[in-house]
């Protein structure tokens, strides 16, 4: 074989060397050439065409399309979208907010927050949105054909019968043989000696295809691959041959070359060569019934052939014509959609379906269910007077409980309060008149009726939620008893473990006497604690049970020493040492479930799922204190103001104010005015027992404590709007211990007597103070004293007071707030404060108001999550009331901050659900406020101007999502709620609209193809969000401005671009092309000349025409840009290619134009891919369908993909031509990548391309010789054309690959099938002869590229043995296949197959 002279000669090259300048540039010059060749034929932009006005063409041809059969093909339905508001949905009962909130809020912040929980859901419906996704985004999408009827194929019916008849050959493994035997090397060049034999493992194998394998292998382990196989398929004889070694056997292959292989003994070589002829017995027979079959078959159907003529038609011709179209009508009907069959519609992919969007929505984190059955000490007698009933607990405990988390070292859980006693020891108590609810916060009659106060007084179930479950968190039960003495003394009984009556009735005696005198004052007693959790997935640690009762220490009562103690809960050694008391605590956890009934929340609102009947237990939400970090914070849904307050310290050592304060008591109140006879408000959350509401709550008091410490919590509900005058008041008592029974009797017994009084302003710039505060104590409260202030020099304004010890800070107490109508940021309420002084920003000084807004970019995460909407909606708010361009700027920069961070912190569904449920545009009035959609628009241009900061323009791209969803929402509003949907569609939007849009477009496009490689991810997400916006325009604006804003786009991309920004490009299209109307935007309609043309006069176009590009814009620029994208590169082209086969299979997927006229008129829009295919007819142009280099030998020279024979680089066509003119004139063309479509050959090269570059070589995988193109291009089809597909007469010559093929040709194959009868006669008789040559060239490539192969080849393929070549019986039908077809693929491929041993030309 000679090679192919590709390269010139040794002399050659030093010729051309010598005529450079300098050694050693040959490289530049060609880099140079390459240059000039892309710059000058490459790079050219094929011309933009300017769309038809859409709008003006629609209103002219009125009368056509009305009287169109298909008229919903050509336009848009009436009521494409319109507005829906959806009734909020909660968990409760009734609405959160307090019935009389609304009137009372007057700071802008709390009204604008009850307006945000109070709003419903505002909605834009798109009807036909579920058609402007992917294909597998359709509705009514049959899902995967479970099946294709069943045919049975003449290729497969033969493997039949074959593997019948080879019983010993059946499928459960057939003949099998293994074992050692020496392998001779049969190398023609070397002859074979004793010592040329290997020992290899054999083993004889029999495929899924009934075929045979002999593997060797090294060793016995053939598991893995083997080191050679042997296929059966083609040998022709297994003989014995002793010449060069004892107990050898030759196999003899079809291809005359042989295997010499030897056994260790005779017995064993005998044994080889029997099975083997066994094998090849049974080969042979089944090619022979082949053969008879074959022959059988062929006269049955020339039979039938000669009967039809004569017989039906003859007699009953009209019967017979009907029964032909009904067999017809019932094939097509039954026939499978032609893309089902293709593997791209069968694959599930989601990549571009849009994340479920759900409303905003309360979230918990792990939720357990906390059931507290007992609580018994050792200690135990009847209480009864009579000594009548249960034995129990000698005195009243209570119980609090609470979750502490070690790891943070924070308490992160609200009180839940709990009284296990029995019925007969709360009788100790003395009763308190329950003033029950009047006055509280559940004051609607709505929840009177559901919450009956004898149900909610003793609760035993809470339910506790943990956002970040971890094994360190704890829960935690504080056990108070009422006031007696100190904690030693009281907890000294209970610490004996010998049971005696005499002591418990000792107790019991004291602990009545105490209940009637101090009942409402507790101490503290006891302490136990349990993990929650065995990991951080939030599995319950079900089996863990509390711990011992360890009895308080007066000194370490906080919660941070509780922390401490904790820390050392796991260590033995530790916890030994604290004095238990003898007791047992039982409380069970357990998950909830989502259906769990009869629950409360934290402000006692009822579930949905609530009985009111008063036998069934209420359990209680507990509330979360939720880290403080923006990704565990969900965005507010709820009213919730709740006030938590910590006493913590008194110093009261040193006070000289009071003669006795030991016990001291804190009684702590909420007022709204420091007036004399002012009521404290009843908005305290009250203990078991008690009424649910109370005015007033005490601390635990420590015995003899002058400096107490305090570990309470004391829950308040806070008023909807707070004001200067409201203050938490602290009033502290001594309290008397010991009832004196010595001296006068006359003395009153007193219990407590006050010892001072502090305030704490709740208040402070217009926030709640939460951090921890130092407070002073007061001896006397009088009138006014919340107006008292240091002036210093010893002067002071307001009331005279008695300061204690001068005015010390001597009360530590801190507060914790947890509301969603508050907010502790100053940068939010700044601003929300200056709004509301300026009617948010419409009678602000620009300055000022851009002074607020910039300092909102320093607000804390967190905050801006939970208050989202409300945050959102007030900077919408002032972006329309902005008379300044720079407010308007630096509102859309905080939006823009807001997004970032929310991105950032993963928390992007939020945006998600903002824009798609909670924004709603501000109601518009033209001389007073903008649109949002108009303002945003052009603060957004500015933002993306080269000279803006480029931080800020980047966050911008990458969250570009979120603006354009506002502006489409946004203008879906103003259209409906200004009722300008019934307005032609110029006159909707005004031109400062149409002006801002167009210069977004213009603005964005050069930071898309700009920053692709130092800011991919920006550049990509603003591509696609810009896509996404464009083509919901459609839905609102003049079509044909539309159009020209995606011309605007096109323009930007040419050629030779990089590999990113076709990708961009096409996703761009992908997505536009996608809209639910796109068929009625690309008007598939006469577009003639003269009266009205009737569908069936269409001049159909078969080319891409300026003309057609014109009235069909859409689908011209997408067959353009796919016409350009083929001469590309084959990741560029496989995009271009899958983008327009998705759309083909959703035309054909699309229920809205499932009838055949629908398809028909469909196809019209496509026909030019015909001539888009014959451009590239050679490229597709390859018959092997097979995965592996195999040469079928059809009628068009195929190279070799072994080695080229002698198949020259250039085939002379003229006398004259000599090699090197056409090396000049096509080699050239091949290094650059293209030639012309009019060469006369092909260089055969193969060479590596770059991805991203244009001027390196590019493989031409092809050595066929292009035939002459016929040069009666005057009467083809292109005769309108100057532009071509491509805009330049360029086109590649180097191979498609399969994949590439295949989908062309399957959209092929679907207009084929789909257009009409008339339309195809049209296109034949005005198509020139090369182009029907051309036509029927791609249709028989068809016929090669699909054809069914059989269950043996595609078996054969998938275990990865080599192809099986079919024979060349038939170039247009399809092949009658056989089994020996099969066996004999080795011959075919390389050439040398004996005729005489072939049974293939039955």
């Amino acid at each position: 074989m000679s090679q192919p002279p590709l390269l010139p000669t040794a002399a050659e090259t030093r010729k051309f060397t010598r005529a450079l300048s300098k050694p050693g540039t040959a490289a530049e010059l060609r880099q140079s050439v390459s240059e000039v060749v892309r710059g000058s034929v490459l790079l050219a932009k094929p011309k933009l065409i300017e769309p038809l006005d859409y709008e003006n063409v629609i209103v002219q041809k009125k009368t056509q399309i009305l009287n169109d059969c298909l008229r919903e093909m050509l336009l848009f339905p009436y009521d494409d979208f319109q507005t829906a508001t959806l009734r909020r949905q909660g968990r409760y009962m009734c609405s959160t907010v307090p019935a009389d909130a609304e009137e009372e809020a007057q700071s802008l912040f709390v009204t604008e927050c009850i307006k945000t929980y109070n709003s419903d859901w505002h909605l834009v419906n798109y009807k036909f949105e579920d058609y402007s996704g992917e294909f597998r985004q359709l509705p009514n999408k049959v899902a995967k054909l479970d099946k294709l009827p069943v045919h049975v194929y003449e290729v497969d019916e033969e493997v039949d019968k074959d593997e019948d008849a080879a019983s010993l050959g059946s499928q459960k493994g057939g003949i099998t043989k293994h074992g050692w035997l020496y392998k001779g090397n049969m190398n023609s060049a070397i002859s074979v000696t004793m010592r040329s034999f290997k020992r290899r493992f054999f083993h004889l194998l029999q495929l899924g295809d009934g075929s045979y394998n002999l593997n060797f292998y090294k060793d016995e382990k053939i598991s893995k691959e083997p080191k050679g196989s042997i296929f059966l398929d083609s040998c022709m004889g297994v003989v014995q041959n002793n010449k060069v070694r004892r107990f050898a056997f030759e196999l003899k292959m079809q291809d005359k070359s042989s295997y010499l292989l030897a056994a260790d003994s005779e017995a064993e070589m005998e044994e080889w060569i029997t099975i083997l002829n066994k094998i090849l017995q049974l080969n042979f027979e089944a090619a022979m019934q082949e053969k008879r079959n074959g022959d059988s078959h062929e006269d049955d159907e020339q039979s039938k052939f000669e009967g039809s003529g004569t017989g039906l038609d003859s007699y009953l011709p009209e019967l017979a014509k009907s029964t032909r179209e009904a067999e017809i009508k019932l094939k097509s009907e039954s026939r499978v959609k032609l893309f089902y069959l293709d593997p791209d519609a069968q694959k599930l992919d989601f990549t571009s379906a849009e994340p479920e969007v759900k409303p905003f929505e309360e979230k918990f984190g792990k939720r357990i269910l906390v059931k507290c059955n007992d609580l018994s000490f050792n200690l135990q007698c009847c209480v009864a007077e009579n000594e009548e009933g249960p034995t129990t607990n000698v005195e009243p405990f209570f119980v609090t409980l609470s979750l502490f988390d070690i790891k943070y070292n924070r308490k992160i859980s609200a009180d839940f309060h709990v009284d296990l006693n029995h019925f007969s020891v709360r009788q100790m108590l003395a009763t308190t008149s329950p003033a029950l609810m009047n006055g509280g916060r559940p004051s609607s009659p709505v929840l009177q009726d559901i919450l009956q106060e004898a149900a909610m007084q003793y609760p035993k179930q809470g339910i506790f939620s943990v956002t970040c479950p971890h094994p360190d968190i704890f829960l935690v039960a504080r056990i108070e008893k009422v006031l007696q003495g100190s904690i030693t003394h009281g907890a000294e009984p209970y610490m004996k473990s010998s049971d005696s009556s005499k002591v418990a009735q000792k107790v019991l005696k004291n602990a009545k006497q105490a209940c009637q005198r101090l009942g409402q004052y507790r101490m503290p007693f006891a302490w136990a604690a349990r993990t929650l959790f065995k990991d951080t997935s939030g599995n319950l640690d079900k089996n863990a049970r509390f711990s011992a009762l360890y009895r308080q220490d007066s000194n370490k009562l906080s919660n941070d020493d509780m922390l401490k103690f904790l820390a050392d809960f796991r260590k033995p050694e530790k916890m030994a040492k604290l004095p238990v008391i003898l007791g047992n605590l039982d409380i069970t956890i357990d998950n909830v479930s989502s259906d769990f009934p009869n629950y409360v929340n934290s402000s006692y609102i009822p579930m949905k799922q609530f009985e009111t009947c008063s036998k069934t237990p209420i359990t209680f939400e507990v509330e979360e204190f939720v880290p403080c970090i923006p990704k565990h914070t969900q965005p507010y849904t709820i009213y919730n103001n709740h006030l938590y307050v910590y006493p913590k310290y008194l110093k009261y050592d040193s006070q000289k104010s009071f003669a006795k304060a030991r016990n001291i008591a804190i009684c702590i109140e909420f007022k709204d005015s420091d007036e004399e006879d002012s009521q404290p408000l009843k908005c305290i959350y009250g203990r078991p027992g008690g009424p649910v509401f109370t005015r007033s709550a005490f601390a635990a008091v420590l015995h003899h404590h002058q400096n107490p410490e305090f570990y309470d919590e004391i829950k308040i509900e806070l008023p909807t709007q707070l004001h200067g005058k409201h203050h938490l008041l602290f009033t502290f008592f001594h309290v008397s211990c010991d009832s004196s029974s010595k001296g006068s009797t006359k003395k009153k017994d007193v219990v407590e007597t006050q010892v001072g009084y502090s305030w704490l302003p709740l208040l402070k710039d217009g926030r709640v103070v939460t951090s921890e505060q130092h407070v002073p104590v007061s001896a006397n409260l009088p009138s006014g004293y919340l107006g008292y202030q240091e002036l210093g020099m010893g002067r002071h304004y307001g009331p005279e007071i008695k300061w204690v010890e001068g005015s010390k800070p001597l009360l530590k107490v801190s507060t914790h707030l947890v509301s969603t109508v508050y907010t502790q940021d100053q940068h939010l309420h700044n601003f929300f404060q200056y709004c509301q002084k300026t009617e948010s920003g419409a009678q602000a000084l620009g300055s000022e108001l851009v002074k607020y807004l910039k300092s909102l970019h320093a607000m804390e995460g967190h905050v801006m999550i939970a208050f989202l909407p409300t945050i959102l909606n007030q900077l919408f708010r002032v972006l329309t009331r902005a008379t300044q361009e720079e407010v308007a700027v630096n509102v859309t920069r905080v939006i823009i901050h807001v997004v970032a961070q929310c991105h950032e912190e993963g928390l992007e569904s939020h945006l998600r659900s903002y824009v798609k449920y909670a924004y709603k545009a501000e109601p518009y009035i033209a001389s007073e406020y903008k649109t949002v959609h108009e303002e945003l628009t052009k603060a957004m241009t500015t933002i993306l101007k080269p000279s803006a900061d480029f931080l800020t323009s980047n966050k911008l791209l990458k969250y570009s999502w979120f603006f354009f969803d506002v502006l489409i929402k946004s203008m879906a509003q103003h259209l409906i709620e200004n009722s300008k949907v019934k307005l032609l569609r110029n006159q909707r939007f005004p031109a400062s609209y149409h002006h801002a849009v167009e210069t977004v477009v213009n603005m964005l496009m050069p930071h898309i193809t700009q920053k692709f490689r130092d800011n991919p991810e920006a550049s990509k997400n603003a591509n696609h969000s810009l896509a996404v916006f464009i083509k919901r325009c459609f839905t609102f604006m003049d079509r044909g401005f539309v159009f020209k804003q995606i011309n605007n786009y096109i323009s930007c991309f040419a050629p030779g671009d990089p590999k990113t920004l076709f990708e961009y490009k096409f996703e761009f299209l992908r997505v536009v092309c996608n809209h639910e109307h796109y068929i009625p935007l690309n008007l598939p309609m006469p577009f003639g000349k003269g009266r009205i043309q009737r569908y069936q006069d269409l001049q159909l176009d078969y080319s891409l025409t300026d003309e057609f590009c014109r009235n069909h814009f859409l689908v011209g620029l997408l067959l353009r840009e796919v016409g350009t994208a083929l001469q590309e590169c084959r990741e560029v082209r496989l995009i271009a290619i899958s983008v327009l086969k998705n759309l083909l299979i959703k035309h054909s997927f699309d229920d809205r134009y499932a009838s055949r006229s629908h398809q028909a008129r469909i196809a019209t829009l496509y026909l030019p891919l015909f001539g888009l295919l014959i451009e590239n007819v050679q490229r597709i142009n390859v018959r092997d369908v097979s995965p592996f280099p195999v040469n079928p030998g059809s009628t068009v020279k195929e190279e070799s993909l072994l080695l080229p024979a002698a198949n020259p680089l250039v085939t002379p066509q003229k006398p004259g031509i000599t090699l090197d003119n056409s090396l000049h004139k096509d080699l050239f063309g091949a290094i650059s990548g293209i030639a012309s479509p009019y060469t006369t050959s092909t260089p055969n090269i193969n060479s590596v391309r770059n991805a991203d570059s244009r001027g390196s070589l590019i493989s031409t995988d092809s050595g066929n010789s292009l035939p002459e193109r016929n040069t009666e291009k005057s009467n083809s089809l292109d005769k309108h054309q100057q532009s071509g597909t491509l805009g330049n007469s360029v086109v590649r010559c180097d191979k498609l690959d399969q994949s590439e093929i295949k989908s062309l040709l399957m959209c092929f194959l679907y207009i084929l099938k789909s257009m009409s009868d008339d339309a195809l006669f049209t296109y034949w008789n005005k198509a020139s002869t090369s182009e029907l040559m051309d036509f029927f060239t791609i249709s028989e490539v068809c016929l090669h590229q699909f054809q069914y192969m059989g269950k043996r080849y595609i078996a054969r393929n998938q275990e990865g043995l080599g192809p099986i070549v079919h024979d060349r019986k038939s170039q247009t039908l399809p092949v009658s296949r056989n089994r020996t077809g099969m066996m004999h693929a080795r011959l075919q491929q390389l050439g040398s197959l004996d005729n005489s041993l072939t049974f293939n030309h039955m």
